[in-house]
């Protein structure tokens, strides 16, 4: 749904609710045919719940096999008492997706439209280090040894607004021009490194593509300034530079004050017009 769901108002309220979900068996976010998503599950539910089809409207569109502990979407629904809504809900969804809160908000509150930034982290094992079986699916393994010095001094390189055609799956009459804001890798005692990677938004398989591309950098493939290069010549690495899903999850986002919902939602749209962006794919 790329336009602001308007039917809040003559029985119906818009409602926020934060979700998270283990990725791991689902196509992704959105709905498709013969498919399982995340978005025909809860959707799923909603219906059932209110007798009626129900339309989401997510932030972040998530792909196969990506988590989330701090997804938002936005719904209208019926003016109908359901009790505890967010009980009643996950007593129909599998355990792999938890409602973790519902809240009525104004009609101007827009989860994709409205949003500020998104948050992802990824999460990789190096060095042939073994992955704990119970976590086997939200990390990803590397086997060489990876210089995380390297890693953040290139990754800051390409903090900023910049066309990020090069790190991601182009699509046709979208703009690829993002703000990232951003970019750091961090090593735990354990072993574990951590990305931390946040932007206005993302394209299609963008963090994925710029984690690959900083492990390249971090076990001594490509000098610190590689990425930035690319960038700057719009060249395409090659797709094995894409990382897998699984160590990624989607972990917030960001809104202004709910006074400032409706100006945010109004320039994001005028931005995307202008841009003659007709479908503005968020990662992964």
């Amino acid at each position: 749904m790329n336009q602001p769901t308007l039917n809040s108002g003559g029985g119906f309220f818009r409602a926020r609710f934060d979700l998270s979900y283990d990725g791991t068996n689902f196509s992704g976010w959105g709905k498709q045919r013969d498919q399982r998503t995340v978005q025909g599950e809860v959707e799923g539910a909603l219906s059932t719940l209110y007798q009626q089809n129900l339309e989401t409207v997510v932030a972040g569109r998530t792909d196969a096999g990506v988590h989330a502990t701090g997804q938002v979407f936005h719904v209208d629904l019926p003016d109908i008492d359901q009790g505890d809504l967010v009980y009643r809900l996950n007593r129909i969804l599998s355990d792999e997706i938890r409602i973790k809160s519902v809240q009525k908000v104004s009609s101007d509150f827009h989860a994709r439209f409205g949003a500020l930034r998104r948050h992802y982290i990824y999460k990789i094992i190096d060095g042939n280090r073994a992955i704990d079986p119970l976590k086997r699916f939200d990390i990803a393994p590397w086997y060489r040894e990876l210089d995380l010095e390297k890693m953040n001094k290139a990754a800051e390189m390409l903090i900023g607004e910049r066309d990020f055609f090069s790190f991601a799956r182009f699509r046709e009459n979208s703009t690829t021009i993002r703000d990232l804001q951003r970019f750091t890798f961090s090593r735990y005692e354990s072993g574990l490194i951590t990305a931390e990677i946040s932007a206005d938004a993302f394209l299609y398989n963008m963090v994925r593509s710029l984690i690959g591309a900083m492990v390249y950098v971090g076990e001594g493939r490509f000098p610190i300034e590689w990425a930035r290069v690319v960038l700057e010549q719009r060249e395409r690495p090659s797709d094995s530079v894409v990382f897998p899903a699984n160590g990624l999850t989607f972990v917030g986002v960001d809104y202004p004050e709910n006074s400032q919902i409706a100006a945010r939602v109004a320039k994001t749209m005028a931005l995307r017009k202008s841009n003659n962006d007709v479908d503005e794919e968020d990662e992964e």
